[in-house]
């Protein structure tokens, strides 16, 4: 079983819809997945359809496999389901905080499930905490959306750095450019000097700013679903394949 996080530690930058899009490509490729949502706001259970628990808290989570695993709901999709998040989510660095190995519990919940899913997809709430230092311990690989700008140049910069001050390995981190916006000069310019800056950590794919995307919302199913044949959904297939022969290496 592989897990991978779709993380960024700045908020409104196609994470959600990046995790989205990532766990139905992998499921349609044959793999079974679990996309686990870690943000409160229970974005990816929306786009879904999926209504979370309310009797997953954020202490059951770690202690309860039972309640864990009967938090789990199916999705519209073969092979594909759903962990939801719900608003007591939100307390989950303070109750870490509290418990043992705190850095390692994440890793511990999710080996209840390890039997039944190729994959799990974490989509993780954008901050750095405890809860990100789980994620990024648990991980075999974090994929990082990075809207071309200085801000978020700026933000991967720094969970690079992050990664060095605490002995984490560099080579998890998979970053691509989100939101994209070819008519703009400084878009062309930050992504040239960050390919030339970050060599192997950034891929190839790169998702452009789409209406197509903001649609989910609306249509509350991926892009490869909804728009299958829109430039967006061929950017989250090229996504897919370059992330799972990074990961699977084929």
């Amino acid at each position: 079983m592989k897990i991978i996080a779709c993380y960024s530690n700045k908020g409104g930058v196609g994470k959600t819809a990046t995790s989205v899009n990532l766990a139905y490509a992998l499921a349609q490729g044959g793999r079974r997945v679990l996309l686990c949502d870690l943000d409160p706001q229970g974005a990816s259970g929306f786009y879904f359809r999926v209504k979370p628990s309310k009797k997953l808290t954020d202490t059951r989570f770690f202690e309860d496999v039972e309640r864990f695993t009967k938090a789990i709901r199916g999705s519209d999709f073969d092979n594909l389901d759903i962990l939801p998040a719900n608003m007591t989510f939100r307390d989950f660095d303070i109750f870490l905080a509290r418990m043992r190995n705190s850095r390692s519990r994440l890793k511990k919940a999710l080996k209840a499930v390890k039997g039944d899913y190729d994959v799990i997809l974490l989509d993780c709430p954008p901050n750095i905490s405890t809860l990100s230092e789980n994620v990024f311990r648990a991980s075999d690989a974090i994929v990082v959306p990075v809207i071309p700008t200085t801000l978020s140049q700026r933000t991967f910069e720094q969970l690079k750095e992050f990664f060095r001050e605490h002995d984490l390995p560099a080579k998890k981190l998979h970053g691509f450019f989100s939101m994209a916006q070819g008519v703009k000069s400084l878009h062309g310019d930050t992504m040239d000097e960050m390919r030339r800056e970050h060599g192997k950590r950034l891929m190839k794919a790169t998702i452009p700013f789409a209406s197509e995307v903001e649609r989910m919302g609306v249509h509350r199913a991926p892009v490869l679903a909804s728009a299958p044949s829109s430039g967006a959904s061929a950017s989250y297939g090229a996504l897919h394949d370059e992330l799972v022969a990074r990961v699977f290496g084929k």
